[in-house]
């Protein structure tokens, strides 16, 4: 076997570097000084300097609009100008309005909360020199992980903070960000539609986006700093589509500045990868699919937090506990995330990819020449399948540049201790210590990037890391505890049901920042497991297995479409690397010296089999065919609760209503269960049997050769 990882055609990240601190030079400076300070960026030489204003003017007059615009009014029975006021409203809605002085402004606001919360925000100079570079040549794509409602800003200020083009960015808001002032199920005109803008920021950790629906100052600085607002629901509302498609496709064409999204689409809550959403990038793609544009250029961002803001909070949004009250007050209250230190951050600017390069082989670009440019047009099989290719790779290459902190791997090991011995007497800190450095050589075995500093010694970081993450461990008498909120509240005890919820609360704690290394080892994680449950040595048997966990497991980790083959190379030659197997043409066999990795790589994909085969057992024993979403939370989280307290369970993964809502679409894309519209009401038909015999499998109840009947190992 060989590392086939890189194969794929392109490298995305730079070699190890040296990353500087830039909150270094601004805590020796004048933050009024640095927001006034000279910004003359080089601007794209391919197309002429356009305003908001010009670029606005052009989305409304595009041909495709005016086409968009007549085949609505047709379609609807309205009068064309109604429509066209429609699309102006949507546009206006929608469309960012960049201005220098709010840069300013938002440079001056942020150089504040980040020299506070943060001790330092470490970028790759050589990763800015080149996006510096691709900026003047072609349009460019900025694509950053998404994790924290930080994530939203920090590009623009590190972009400001070296003459680079501030980009415009793609923000989210809810479907129906509007107040309406009736009740009526009439929609309203754009002039009746009240718009709610948020401010996804260092301050408003505890908020969602919408948070500070009411401001409309705050909204209003967000858009000239260059936010551009997209409802989450698009659905199929073709006018919308339509606005958007030609505002992003304007943006792209007419090289007006960077653009930047998030290719995953929503904040991760676990903190690990989430599946790529295509809308928006078969959108900044067109403009190159259709020739108006020679190339665009595609810049992977990695965004790494030693801690992140919104801990605690997401940990309970994941248990179903309603978020606070969104309001100008709890804003207010907010701002004592001011008082903590939440470490260091790391952005690392990948290697600026060439579409043109990439699409190379993939797409026949002729199709496109069929069709006049200004005509909508469904992409084809070659278009989708390249497409979403590309949007996955460029999610491998964020978790490939990131930066995994020892926190990181501490949090492996304290979740394969039994929460008992976490909440009760404590694991041994000299025990934990060893294993994490033991860990920490088999993630630079495996490839990882840590952000280990090696000028401090080992224990030293080990127990600065530890002090940063009080809120979910602490030390006492040389031993580590969960910190736990299990103490009665008044004169009130707490339940064994409460218990278990205050316990997962703080293992999904763990569990999230444990997430930010699972892609470092789930590949070898896979094979070790294969190799567990099959009892077999046999290539062919256990590469069947890892295919098949791979489709049950697509919507937990990130696996790039066609690659099962090379992935499974990628997993053995990793387990050959740190000698934890044998490998010959036709058997993988394990080494004298490779339990403890193999049991530490099972251990850490247990939680899934586990959670995931309960969610099956429950679904052919105890669940009707027919139910919605809302039913199967309220109903797996009772389940497991009471599994956890009899001792059948020892995850409160299972708990979290990302996994359980993952489970859900697993089961849609491998045909086990279907959608189907009752009412207003969504609700799920499942197959019964196709479940059980995925239960089945995953428990190694099958064998591996029944598996090699079906294509891929799909069901």
């Amino acid at each position: 076997m060989t590392n086939t990882y890189r194969d794929v055609g392109v490298a995305g990240q730079q070699d190890e570097e040296d990353f500087v601190d830039i909150l270094e030079e601004r805590r020796l400076s004048s933050d009024l000084g640095f927001a006034l300070r000279t910004f003359s960026p080089q601007l794209h030489k391919g197309s002429p300097p356009c305003s908001s204003a010009e670029l606005h003017r052009a989305v409304l007059e595009s041909q495709y609009l005016r086409y968009v615009t007549k085949e609505v009014a047709m379609e609807t029975g309205s009068c064309e100008q109604e429509v066209r006021e429609e699309v102006c409203g949507i546009l206006g809605e929608m469309s960012q309005n960049l201005q220098l002085r709010f840069i300013r402004l938002m440079a001056y606001m942020m150089t504040k909360v980040f020299k506070t919360v943060f001790s330092a925000i470490f970028v790759n100079v050589e990763g800015l020199n080149m996006l510096q570079q691709a900026t003047q040549e072609n349009p460019v794509i900025l694509m950053p992980n998404h994790r924290s409602y930080i994530d939203f800003l920090v590009i623009s200020y590190i972009m400001f903070s070296y003459d680079i083009p501030v980009p415009v960015i793609a923000a989210g808001i809810r479907k129906y960000l509007f107040d309406f002032e009736e009740t009526s199920s009439e929609r309203p005109k754009p002039s009746q539609q009240r718009c709610r803008l948020s401010l996804p920021s260092a301050f408003c950790l505890g908020f969602h986006i919408k948070a500070l629906a009411g401001m409309k100052i705050v909204g209003e600085i967000l858009r000239r700093s260059g936010a551009f607002f997209i409802r989450r629901a698009i659905g199929s509302d073709r006018l919308y589509w339509a606005v958007l498609s030609e505002y992003v496709r304007t943006v792209v064409r007419k090289g007006f500045a960077p653009l930047e999204f998030f290719v995953e689409g929503l904040r991760s809550r676990t903190l690990k990868s989430i599946s790529p959403k295509l809308g928006m990038m078969h959108m900044v793609l067109e403009p190159f699919l259709k020739g108006e544009v020679y190339d665009i250029t595609l810049v992977p961002i990695s965004i790494s937090y030693d801690r992140v803001l919104e801990e605690s909070l997401l940990a309970h949004e994941l248990l179903g506990v309603p978020k606070p009250r969104e309001s100008t007050m709890g804003l207010l209250k907010a701002s004592s995330v001011l008082q903590e230190n939440y470490g260091s951050m790391h952005v690392n600017f990948g290697r600026p990819l060439s579409v043109r390069q990439l699409c190379e082989g993939k797409i026949n670009r002729c199709q496109y020449n069929l069709t006049p440019r200004d005509l909508p047009q469904k992409p084809s099989a070659d278009v989708q399948a390249c497409v979403s290719w590309m949007a996955h790779l460029m999610v491998r290459i964020q978790e490939e540049g990131s930066r995994i902190s020892p926190w990181s791997l501490m949090a492996c090991l304290l979740l394969q201790t039994p929460a008992t011995v976490l909440t009760e007497q404590g694991l041994l800190w000299h025990r934990l210590t060893e294993k994490t450095l033991w860990l920490r050589r088999l993630a630079l075995d495996f490839g990882a990037h840590l952000n280990w500093p090696e000028q401090i010694p080992d224990s030293d970081v080990l127990l600065s890391t530890l002090a940063l993450h009080r809120t979910v461990v602490h030390q006492k008498a040389g031993r580590v505890f969960l910190v736990w909120g299990g103490e009665p509240e008044g004169r009130h005890p707490v339940s064994p049901e409460e218990g278990v919820m205050r316990t997962a609360a703080a293992a999904l704690m763990l569990v999230s920042y444990r997430n930010q290394s699972l892609h470092v080892f789930v590949r070898p994680a896979l094979l070790a497991t294969a190799m567990s449950v099959t009892k077999s040595t046999e290539r062919d048997d256990l590469l069947a297995y890892f295919c098949f966990l791979q489709d049950v497991f697509s919507n937990e980790f990130i696996f790039i479409p066609g690659r099962s083959s090379q992935d499974f190379e990628e997993a053995g030659y990793l387990l050959k690397k740190c000698k934890a197997v044998h490998i010959s043409q036709q058997e993988v066999t394990v080494s004298d010296s490779g339990l403890e990795v193999l049991s530490f790589l099972q251990e850490l994909l247990k939680p899934f089999i586990n959670s995931y085969q309960l969610m099956f057992r429950y679904l052919c024993e105890d669940a009707d065919q027919i139910f919605t979403e809302k039913q199967f939370l309220h109903a797996v989280r009772t389940l497991a609760t009471n599994a956890v307290l009899s001792g059948e369970l020892d995850t409160y993964e299972v708990l979290s209503s990302n996994v359980q809502k993952n489970v859900l679409s697993a089961l849609q894309r491998l045909r086990m269960a279907t959608k189907v519209k009752r009412s207003e009401n969504e609700e799920y038909k499942v197959d019964r049997a196709a479940v059980g015999r995925a239960g089945d499998v995953l428990s190694g109840k099958v064998p591996p050769q029944v598996l090699r009947a079906t294509p891929a190992a799909r069901l």
